[in-house]
């Protein structure tokens, strides 16, 4: 009878152990898989942050003709997967960047205030014009230049222009006299320490850009009022020109005398001048300055005002992110396009003598 309530006893013990060790496994199974889809929930948590970005199906961006259209767009061709990187980093998935270059000045503010461009990188001179539409985010930087003088013979006596160490917010308008015999003759009247005449100049053919260039078009219009109480108008013989390349091209052909452009525009053809243009001498030999103009501010990035995507928060991350790319050497590469080596923050208020320049121009047309 022990023997059997022992048995018992002892049976009864087993069966407590193998059901206390069977909670134990439970309750760390239990705790197993709670942890794991803990785990999972983070994880899951930790993808929904990363996935948060806006998607933008496409930004547009639009450059003015400055340099030859082809040249631009094979240049600025990387600035698309730069700027859809960095977008990236600053909360927007942009699915596309389209590249245009503008038939001219204009189109490109036209575009901006239609809202059909959603970014320009426009001169001031165009910003102001189309301020309606468009806002300014960022001023272009670029390096400045050895000479930065108001008279055009310290230009000739002091040339090749080359770059200086210092980064610059503004540049200068430059009227340059060609190869031809009228451009000559203007030329050495300048270099001899001779004041021009407007008859002088306007016995000369003369190459601008559109009315909304500044340095194409509204500072050497300024220029002749200070000097001449003239514009470009009462010019007899003026053209106007789609790019500046087209206008060296015309300069050197000898089918103009003067043409106008940024200063350091020279520099950015001298291969073109003795291989495209067909030059024996370089362009620093057979091109003079005739006149310097006013300092202008540096180019823009605006937005559009009008952009059916554009809100404050994605122009910020688009200043931002020019503000970047300018920062990489990637990307000081493409935006060297437009003698740009960097970009700051800039207000409206920035351009305000450009309106006042343009307001110039508008009176004296």
């Amino acid at each position: 009878m022990k023997k059997v309530l022992y048995l018992l006893v002892f049976s009864l013990f087993l069966f407590v152990l193998a059901a206390c060790g069977g909670d134990a496994e439970e309750t760390s199974s239990e705790a197993e898989n709670d942890a794991e889809v803990e785990t999972a929930s983070d994880s899951e948590g930790s993808e929904s942050e990363e996935a948060g970005n806006e998607t933008i199906e496409k930004l547009s961006i639009g450059f003015v003709p400055s340099r030859e259209p082809d040249e631009i767009i094979t240049a600025t061709e990387p600035l698309k997967d730069l700027l859809i990187e960095e977008m990236a980093t600053l909360g927007y998935d942009v699915g596309e960047v389209d590249i245009t270059v503008g038939t001219n000045y204009e189109a490109v503010g036209e575009a901006l205030s239609a809202g059909t461009t959603d970014i320009g990188l426009i001169p001031g001179g165009t910003y102001v014009l189309y301020d309606d539409g468009a806002e300014v985010v960022l001023t272009a930087t670029r390096a400045g230049l050895s000479i930065d003088s108001d008279d055009a013979k310290d230009w000739n006596d002091n040339k090749p222009t080359e770059d200086s160490d210092e980064q610059a917010t503004s540049y200068r308008a430059l009227i340059i006299a060609g190869p031809s015999e009228k451009g000559q003759e203007l030329a050495d009247k300048v270099n001899n320490g001779e004041e021009l005449t407007f008859d002088d100049l306007n016995s000369a053919s003369w190459a601008v850009m559109s009315s909304s260039s500044p340095a194409g078009y509204i500072y050497p219009a300024i220029w002749l009022d200070e000097n001449y109480g003239k514009t470009i108008t009462d010019l007899d013989n003026v053209v106007q020109t789609d790019s500046y390349g087209s206008a060296f091209a015309r300069l050197a052909q000898g089918q103009i005398d003067v043409m106008v452009t940024y200063a350091d525009a020279r520099r950015d053809n001298v291969e073109n001048w003795q291989g495209e243009f067909g030059r024996e001498a370089s362009i620093w030999d057979e091109t003079n300055v005739i006149g310097v103009t006013p300092s202008i501010y540096n180019d823009t990035i605006s937005v559009s005002k009008n952009s059916e995507i554009m809100d404050e928060d994605l122009k910020a991350a688009i200043a931002e992110a020019f503000i970047n790319i300018g920062e990489t050497d990637e990307g000081k590469e493409v935006i060297s396009i437009y003698n740009h080596e960097g970009y700051q923050e800039a207000t409206s208020s920035d351009y305000d003598n450009e309106r006042k320049a343009q307001e110039l121009v508008q009176s004296l047309n």
